[in-house]
């Protein structure tokens, strides 16, 4: 439209538009300037962006992750998928901390703030004032519950998935998670205080049949909602495993393709889980109750986790994903290579089975339904 103007005309128009919406003028300090009324200049900016020489976009990297969590849902048949920026390497305190997996003042690393805060805000939404929240340990839960932000919920439970490393790492171990996540919601905690790993089959079976230990993973089977990591075997063990990854037991997870560590037990890259002489010597929630919570958020970014995010997902253990923008188009890209040649995927299933729900002996209706999202702040 704007060849239909005379090019005075559209000099005029120009001008006046750079003046009200670069330099901020007021119309009638344009008005005055140019010796027009106010009517006029307001006439001329309305006929700028009639014409064309003033368009209007709407735009905030928030629309470009949104598209990428719709994206990763697609995928992988995810309920929530949520992707935070990454912060640019030096760009400031927040991106070293990313880079060097670890923030100041002795806060845990592994993923970033950005990510940490967003994993924070969809538990959130899945969890109200008598929620019990389950959770693993490790670097990436710990930063979570870090960022998270505080509530008054003294009915809240948060309860342990696994049994404590006897650590020092802070806010890394599950008996430290699962004090912090309750604290920050002012409600209740179950840890396990018995060791994650025993020294033998016989003995971490015995522990498995005490009655505290029993009561606390039925309740974490039972929770409303569980928070985990997603570790990866190999070169990128988490620190609290690296322990007891001895030659052995790296052999045997290389010879049965063991990809990903969750929640205590080892998949492979079809997201089977993996009999391990480690897995059997590990006190933690049993896999088959982890896939009967209601929602199940993982939350894990970077390059060297692509495949243990892939095999978790492609098990059907998570419901929910948090991640990175790198990580998720890394995740997106490789679920587009896996798709048939010569066909679409648009109607088909995603490449990973939607999450199962229990249905086995003492599950009640409320096991069998979804959650309704709960957006209570107390």
């Amino acid at each position: 439209m704007c060849a239909q103007l005379s090019r005075s005309r559209a000099v005029l128009l120009l001008e006046v538009a750079q003046l009200y919406w670069e330099e901020g003028l007021a119309q009638e300090a344009i008005a005055s300037r140019l010796g027009y009324s106010r009517p006029t200049v307001s006439r001329m900016l309305a006929q700028a962006r009639r014409t064309g020489i003033v368009t209007v976009t709407v735009s905030h990297p928030i629309q470009r992750l949104m598209a990428l969590e719709r994206a990763l849902a697609q995928a992988y048949g995810l309920t929530e998928a949520r992707v935070a920026e990454a912060p640019p390497q030096g760009s400031d305190e927040e991106a070293r901390a990313w880079e060097h997996g670890a923030q100041e003042g002795g806060a845990p690393g592994g993923i970033s703030p950005a990510v940490a805060r967003s994993a924070g805000e969809l538990l959130l939404e899945y969890c109200g004032p008598r929620s019990v929240i389950a959770v693993s340990n490790g670097r990436a839960v710990g930063a979570v519950v870090h960022h998270l932000p505080e509530r008054t919920w003294p009915h809240s439970t948060a309860v342990a998935m696994l049994g404590a490393a006897g650590d020092s790492l802070q806010l890394e171990d599950g008996p430290d998670i699962c004090r912090g996540l309750a604290l920050r919601l002012g409600g209740h905690y179950r840890s396990l205080p018995v060791p994650l790993v025993f020294g033998s089959l016989r003995s971490a079976q015995a522990v498995r049949e005490e009655d505290q230990v029993l009561t606390t993973l039925e309740l974490a089977g039972r929770s409303d909602v569980a928070l985990t990591g997603i570790g990866s075997v190999g070169e990128s063990t988490s620190p609290l495993l690296r322990r007891w990854m001895t030659l052995g037991v790296s052999q045997e997870c290389r010879d049965k393709g063991v990809v990903a560590h969750l929640c205590g037990h080892h998949l492979n890259a079809s997201g089977q889980h993996v009999g391990t002489s480690l897995c059997d010597r590990t006190v933690c929630l049993d896999p088959e109750r982890l896939l009967g919570i209601p929602m199940v958020i993982g939350v894990a970014a970077g390059r060297g986790k692509l495949g243990a995010i892939r095999a978790a997902l492609a098990g059907g253990y998570l419901s929910g994903l948090v991640t990175d923008e790198p990580t998720a188009r890394g995740l997106i890209a490789a679920a587009q290579r896996d798709r048939p040649q010569g066909g679409s995927r648009a109607q088909d299933e995603p490449p990973g089975p939607r999450r199962r729900r229990r249905g086995g002996a003492g599950d009640g209706d409320r096991r069998r339904r979804p959650p309704a999202r709960r957006t209570e702040r107390g």
